[in-house]
């Protein structure tokens, strides 16, 4: 069972069964971290704890959508943030309770584990106010949660700015499928982001009252709710920008399509009035034989009809604007 226990006079210790009886017997812990939930810290949340078995399964089995739930004298959080690479999901269930607060993930979280480290650290102090400590602490937690979306959406912002001007330039596939897999990024963030919403303004209503929530806890849940709004909003004006690029893309490709056909039309219209001076000059016929001779007449005729077709038809093309400009 790999894990940290924090106490409420600041120490720390290793997780372990023995550790976490003792500190609930005295009443003294304040946040049981649990990096995995191995088959020693399910039997830990089931036989110490007593949690419900429904929560035992949803521990179990990570992957489960963001909510809030409450079971009389405990309520439990599923919360999502940003993994170490800025890519990936990183799932942390929440456990709060007048006498303590446990958070259990599956994946390393950059957030969770840096305010850890940060307590472990030697003349740090716990963060204190006037509300208990253990919401203090649940707010720092939640609140780096949510913040860790902020900087990867900063970054689409700006990639999305690239690729729509790389994209009047030269369009490619591989901008493309840039766009598509930000898309993908975005529809992944937005099913999570959207119910993490729902569930704080659940908090902050009231439906859902956590264990030892003052009037002074609202404005930190109004917060984190704010924060959750304005990442909804940066998730769907980027879906916005996304659908604009990938229509400016299609656009584009469409209309350098277009100029191809134009180009390969125009030439072969100039061919088709050579095409038939040729065919009709030459045929074999005893008069056109014996009659049109010299090179007088094949300066004349021949080349001088074919240059006067193809000079008609460049003023004709001017005239209308397809190539040049318009007189």
């Amino acid at each position: 069972m790999e894990g940290k226990l924090v106490l409420l006079d600041g120490s720390t210790a290793p997780a372990s069964v023995a550790a976490v009886e003792r500190a609930l017997a005295d009443k003294a812990l304040l946040w049981l971290d649990l990096e995995r939930a191995d088959d020693d810290g399910i039997a830990m949340l089931r036989d110490v704890f007593q949690f419900h078995p429904l929560v035992i399964d949803d521990v179990t089995e990570f992957g489960q959508r963001p909510r809030v739930e409450d079971f009389g004298d405990m309520v439990y959080l599923v919360n999502y943030g940003l993994a170490a690479d800025g890519k990936s999901f990183s799932e942390v269930h929440f456990f709060v309770a007048a006498d303590y607060l446990m958070t259990v993930r599956k994946d390393g979280c950059p957030s969770i584990s840096q305010l850890r480290d940060k307590l472990d650290q030697p003349g740090n102090r716990l963060p204190t106010g006037n509300r208990p400590t253990r919401l203090i602490l649940l707010h720092h937690l939640v609140d780096g949660l949510v913040d860790s979306y902020f900087p990867p959406l900063s970054e689409l912002d700006d990639r999305i700015d690239e690729l729509q001007e790389q994209i009047f330039v030269k369009p490619t596939n591989e901008q493309l499928a840039q766009l598509f897999d930000m898309q993908r990024w975005l529809v992944n963030a937005r099913k999570l982001v959207a119910p993490q919403r729902d569930m704080l303004a659940s908090l902050v209503s009231g439906m859902v009252e956590l264990p030892g929530t003052t009037a002074a806890s609202d404005p930190y849940l109004r917060d984190l709710y704010d924060h959750l709004i304005r990442i909804s909003d940066m998730i769907d004006t980027y879906r916005d920008l996304l659908s604009n690029g990938m229509s400016a893309y299609l656009s584009t490709v469409s209309n350098n399509l277009n100029e191809v056909m134009k180009q390969l039309a125009i030439i072969a219209t100039i061919f088709l009035p050579l095409s038939f001076l040729t065919g009709f000059f030459g045929q074999n016929f005893a008069w056109l034989v014996g009659e049109l001779g010299g090179f007088p007449t094949f300066l004349a005729v021949g080349i001088g009809t074919e240059v006067v077709a193809v000079a008609a038809l460049y003023w004709l093309f001017r005239r209308r604007g397809w190539i040049g400009g318009a007189t």
